[in-house]
């Protein structure tokens, strides 16, 4: 227990002097970051911090509002789940003590009517019937009261059940939200295209499948460091954002590549909202957020597939990343289907 104690002091110690040394606000999110750095415990975090120490030297605050939201906030969501999976707990073994006590003075109601049956019985006069009487009407009290107090109890916890349920449904959102870029995550996009297939081949209803992802995406780490290659993931998906409406589902699907389910859409109508969006990743100029430098434009490129019969959902998502790397390999910044010429030598093993 010392140890651990001791243990505990000097990641503290170590991130107060970061915090000193680099002349940084000791604010909660600052201590984290650094208290997180110290144990080594999250080595994307230390890469990161490492990386751009070494190329600018410090840690503005825009940097570090930003490693803070993508590596550490959204580890909290486990942590959150617990703490209202307890209060759960307490509340059901709260309602179920009350429930008990309600029960024991039910039984011991029950008896006292089945006592108070036996004694009018033997009554012999005014006196003895009207003490059985004084005890029921006693009895009867305490019951009322306790019935009473379980009612206003249960009222209570199932307001505080509600909101409980509130509590775990936002968590479940941000369980299935990439914390980057504000977009659904891999396991919200499987979830919505293997449900977007089954609607499309119970309805009849076309379904397209867009995957892209950002083109030199790897130069711009190389070049600029992960922080900056974390702005570019957040603009690709704010252009997204911005882009997609209505039952369109967009996702990260993992790395820099995103993807985008179209139901009730037609290869066609799908290819022009392909080509709207890479125009608005296009349009946006990449500005770098510690120094304000002009970093330049980021392109995408796009496969796009629809449901055919007798598709499932890997099959859909296998045509559409074949489209995309015969964009990718025809020289980026475009996009293409699974009817142009660029796929069909894709699927060929041709370079196109």
């Amino acid at each position: 227990m010392l140890d651990e104690h001791e243990r505990t002091l000097a990641f503290a110690e170590l991130a107060l002097g970061q915090i000193r040394s680099l002349r940084q606000t000791a604010i909660p999110r600052n201590y984290e970051i650094w208290y997180v750095y110290a144990t080594g415990y999250n080595s994307q975090l230390n890469q990161v911090i490492n990386e751009t120490l070494t190329r600018n030297g410090k840690l503005t605050e825009a940097d570090l509002e930003q490693i803070y939201e993508t590596y550490l906030s959204h580890l909290k969501t486990t942590d959150r789940i617990d703490k209202v999976g307890a209060r759960v707990i307490g509340e059901i073994d709260d309602v179920v003590q009350l429930i008990g006590d309600a029960l024991g003075m039910s039984a011991a109601f029950n008896a006292s009517l089945s006592g108070a049956t036996e004694r009018l019985s033997k009554a012999v006069d005014r006196d003895q019937v009207m003490k059985v009487v004084d005890s029921l009407v006693k009895t009867t009290h305490e019951m009322r009261d306790t019935t009473k107090a379980l009612e206003e109890r249960l009222v209570l916890s199932k307001t505080e059940i509600n909101n409980l349920q509130q509590s775990l449904e936002a968590i479940r959102a941000e369980s299935l939200t990439d914390p980057l870029t504000g977009l659904g995550n891999r396991k919200y996009f499987d979830h919505s295209l293997e449900t977007a297939v089954a609607d499309a081949i119970s309805t009849g209803e076309p379904l397209s499948l867009m995957m892209f992802d950002i083109d030199h995406f790897k130069s711009f780490n190389d070049s600029y460091g992960h922080l900056t290659g974390d702005q570019v993931l957040r603009l690709v998906g704010m252009s997204l954002k911005q882009s997609i409406k209505g039952q369109d589902i967009t996702a990260r699907y993992g790395g820099e590549e995103f993807a985008v389910v179209l139901p009730n859409t037609a290869l066609r109508q799908a290819l022009t909202v392909a080509d709207h969006i890479r125009r608005a990743v296009m349009s946006k100029e990449l500005k770098k957020k510690s120094t304000g430098e002009i970093l330049g434009r980021v392109t995408i490129s796009v496969g796009v597939s629809m449901l055919k019969p007798g598709d499932d959902m890997d099959s859909l998502i296998d045509r559409a990343d074949a489209c995309l790397y015969a964009a990718k390999r025809g020289g980026r910044n475009r996009v293409v289907c699974e009817a142009d010429p660029e796929y069909v030598a894709e699927t060929r093993g041709q370079v196109a």
